[in-house]
Order: structure tokens, then sequence, then C-alpha cells
């Protein structure tokens, strides 16, 4: 399989009508790859997805005991903003427009999760740095 994924994330942008973009970013907010979206709109939304994904997680945490996030879906206007996590350290994220089928675009963002879970995994950041501390 090839290392540039947004092949895949395009894909998801195509098969559900009135989506507009898809994001895959590591937990900390990096983007890693993108369809839709320009490199300033992809680090934007790097950063508030990521922002999101983490308050959703101590939401889980502090009231449901959960682990881990499955989805946050957010209608702003226009726009509904879909984020999920992805596999370990990884994010994914999408826009689209208000007629969107949420059921459906769910679906296929978590047909993409299941389809290729390793590829899509962010490995934990080296902490082992001189003057890193613990």
């Amino acid at each position: 399989m090839a290392d540039d994924l947004t092949w895949l994330l395009r894909r998801l942008v195509d098969t559900v009508p009135h989506t507009r973009s898809a994001l895959l970013l590591s937990s900390d907010g990096i983007p890693k790859f993108w369809h839709g979206l320009d490199n300033d709109g992809a680090d934007t939304l790097a950063a508030l997805a990521s922002g999101l994904c983490s308050l959703a997680q101590q939401v889980g945490t502090r009231f449901s005991g959960g682990d881990g996030v499955r989805q946050v879906v957010s209608e702003l206007g226009e726009v509904i903003l879909l984020v999920t996590a992805a596999s370990e350290g990884t994010v994914l994220t999408v826009l689209a427009g208000r007629d969107v089928d949420t059921g459906i675009l769910s679906y296929e963002m978590g047909r993409l999760r299941t389809q290729v879970p390793a590829y899509l995994a962010t490995p934990t950041r080296y902490r082992g740095a001189p003057g890193y501390a613990d």
C-alpha cells in the first residue's frame, strides 16, 4: 500500500454526497493527509479537531468512565463536522454540508478505519530525549 493515504480520503469524500473534505491527523494536531483542503485549512482543522477530540475524551473519562472517543458530531450553520478516533494516536475528521446523510458518512468513516488500521496508526513520539522529564 502506498505511504500516501490521500487517495483513501478522496474516495471517502467522493463516495458520500455533500462531503467536502477529509483530514487524517495525529492526536496531537499534526495533519498527515487531507483531501479538499489547502495547507492552511488542513493545519487549522487539525488543531481544532485535536482539541475537540481531547475535550470529548476528558468528558468521557470524567462522566462515563469511557475508554476513548468514538465520534463527535457538531452542526455548525451550513457545515457538519465529524471527528472520530481512527486508530491509536490518529484522528479522522470530515467536513460536510448540511444535506449530508450523517449515518452513511459515519458508516463510511468507520469502514475506512477498519480497512486499514495499521496504516492509520501514529506511533508514539520518542519520550527519552535528553532533558525530557517524565
